[in-house]
Parts: C-alpha cells; sequence; structure tokens
C-alpha cells in the first residue's frame, strides 16, 4: 500500500489525531478519527436511504473527524482525482 500523508488535526496533542491520507495503489481516501457515541452510532445505523440497506456492514464503520481539517479532506480529494486523470 503506497499510503500518502495529507495532514493530521492541527489541535492534537499526544493521543488525539484524526488523520487523512490517500492510498495512491487504491485511489481511495483514507480517514482515522474518533469513535463516534452510541447515540450517534445508533442514528447512523438507523438511517434509511433508499436503494441501501439500513444498518452498517460489518467491514465498515462511521468515524467523527472534527471540521477543521475540511481542508486535508479537500487536499486528499485534489489528489485523487488527479491521479484519475493519468
Amino acid at each position: 500500500m503506497s499510503l500518502r500523508f495529507i495532514g493530521i488535526d492541527p489541535d492534537t496533542k499526544t493521543a488525539d489525531s484524526p488523520t487523512v491520507w490517500v492510498d495512491q495503489e487504491k485511489n481511495e481516501l483514507v480517514f482515522q478519527g474518533w469513535k463516534p457515541g452510541l447515540q450517534l452510532q445508533a442514528e447512523c445505523t438507523a438511517f434509511e436511504v433508499p436503494g441501501h440497506a439500513v444498518g452498517i456492514p460489518e467491514d465498515e464503520a462511521v468515524i467523527r473527524m472534527p471540521a477543521r481539517m475540511v481542508h486535508m479532506i479537500r487536499e486528499a480529494c485534489d489528489v485523487v482525482e488527479r491521479s484519475d486523470d493519468r
């Protein structure tokens, strides 16, 4: 896997570390974030979207990312889009 580091939460201390990477081989965004609280997890699990099964598949997860990292997420999106142009 060739991960390209994009950024880490600027408010990171020593333990909290929401992070954004791009997997350049798979052309995917990779996020490390906070686990949701039980209430948010339950809300996401129960959310209904047409054409999508209710619930969260076993191999997926809900994570939280701070809004102050939006510019890093945009940068990661730009990296992935540029990869598509190759």
